[in-house]
């Protein structure tokens, strides 16, 4: 028996524990906001403790994780050092957005049905905590001699930006990995991904009694113009063309918009929030600038209204690299093998923690357990859920080109 298919034998045998791992991984809840996930990485570490697997703590301090909007951020790492050699390290985020209405079954009961695992987290990206441990496991369980190290990177704060959670790994020199695998689904390697901006617009004119609103500036009046501006924009952003697949155009999207007193009063405020996705291709500083001055420019046309600009994140978008091919081919090989069927690679228009890691140096690649596309695990929606079939292929997959990149 090949070294591959003992692996895939420990993880069938195995794999009723992987689910049960998951399923008490989705019934804490992590939503963020508020983002009070530190009891999630507790419970997270009391169950890989239980396994026999070292845990490392990593707390993020509170007045630190409150200024960026959350309550509480303790980051995990468990390392596996089998010898000399590269380090890999395996990064999955339990911090998801709340569960909101419409579900079938309860968002955090975890619930089985038809081999599909249903709850907030299912698909993205506490499974990618059950295949990147089982994998681990399968790996130890191995015994063969290895060259290198493997560590799991469980961290908190994906959905506002990753900066608390593999930023502060990162930067605090708890971790200098040479390779990062990072949450994914199963049916295509991501290389590459989409950057974003995001800004808080504070448009100020003047209160006023809706009886006389010549006395006062209407703010709102001068949001209308500021929208009016951005979304043309759109038309002209669809003609700058990504090359990598997967990944086609720019676009800027207006998400939340708040403001006014009262109806019978001329706003003097409001406030717009905006994400701006943009293409490997761009140049962040010069797409910023960009916004800035449409902004800008739509607020003079409105006498008396001024405007204030906020950033509020800068992601980075993550381009192919070409040091990241010994870990691509190794999935895509184990990937065909595993699931029948060619894994191409692609890129995401998602932005990822794994520009972090790539920023930092390390060589970068996204995969794990989920079906083909965002839409059909229903995630950020009613119903999340994750294909147990795939999650058991994934942990193989995962677990075959860690063997061959310590091999």
């Amino acid at each position: 028996m090949s070294d591959h298919d003992r692996l895939d034998a420990w993880i069938d045998a195995h794999f009723d524990d992987e689910v049960a791992f998951l399923q008490q991984l989705v019934r804490v809840p992590t939503d963020t906001p508020p983002g009070d996930n530190a009891p999630h990485a507790e419970r997270t570490a009391e169950l890989l403790a239980a396994m026999g697997l070292a845990v490392e703590r990593h707390p993020v301090p509170v007045e630190t994780v409150r200024a960026q909007g959350m309550a509480s951020i303790v980051n995990l790492v468990v390392r596996r050092r089998f010898g000399d050699g590269p380090t890999v390290a395996l990064n999955a985020h339990g911090d998801v957005v709340p569960p909101g209405e419409g579900w079938t079954h309860p968002p955090y009961g975890a619930q089985i049905a038809e081999g599909r695992l249903y709850g907030r987290a299912a698909a993205v990206s506490k499974s990618d905590f059950a295949t990147y441990t089982f994998a681990l496991r399968a790996l130890e369980a191995l015994g063969v001699p290895l060259k290198g190290t493997v560590e799991l990177h469980f961290t908190y704060d994906e959905e506002f930006g990753g900066e608390l959670g593999p930023g502060w790994l990162l930067r605090t020199g708890a971790t200098k990995p040479d390779y990062l695998l990072a949450a994914g689904f199963s049916y295509e390697v991501v290389t590459a991904h989409n950057g974003c901006l995001q800004l808080e617009v504070t448009v100020h004119g003047k209160m006023a009694h809706a009886a006389i609103p010549h006395t006062g500036v209407d703010a709102l009046q001068g949001a209308t113009a500021i929208l009016s501006a951005l979304y043309a924009g759109n038309a002209a952003l669809r003609a700058r063309r990504s090359a990598v697949p997967g990944i086609t155009h720019p676009y800027l999207n207006v998400g939340r918009i708040e403001g006014g007193t009262n109806t019978n009063v001329v706003p003097g405020r409001v406030v717009l929030k905006l994400d701006r996705r943009m293409i490997p291709e761009e140049d962040p500083v010069e797409v910023e600038a960009e916004v800035r001055r449409t902004i800008e420019d739509a607020a003079r046309t409105v006498p008396g209204v001024t405007v204030e600009i906020r950033r509020l994140l800068l992601a980075h978008a993550l381009k192919p690299q070409p040091a990241a091919e010994p870990l691509v081919r190794a999935l895509q090989r184990h990937g065909g093998a595993v699931f029948g069927e060619p894994i191409p690679t692609s890129g995401t228009p998602l932005y990822t923690d794994a520009r972090l890691y790539g920023a930092a140096g390390a060589a970068c690649a996204l995969y794990g357990a989920g079906p083909r596309t965002v839409l059909e695990s229903n995630a950020k929606r009613a119903d999340e859920h994750l294909v147990l079939e795939d999650l058991r292929r994934a942990t193989k997959v995962v677990a075959r080109a860690l063997r061959d990149l310590l091999g």
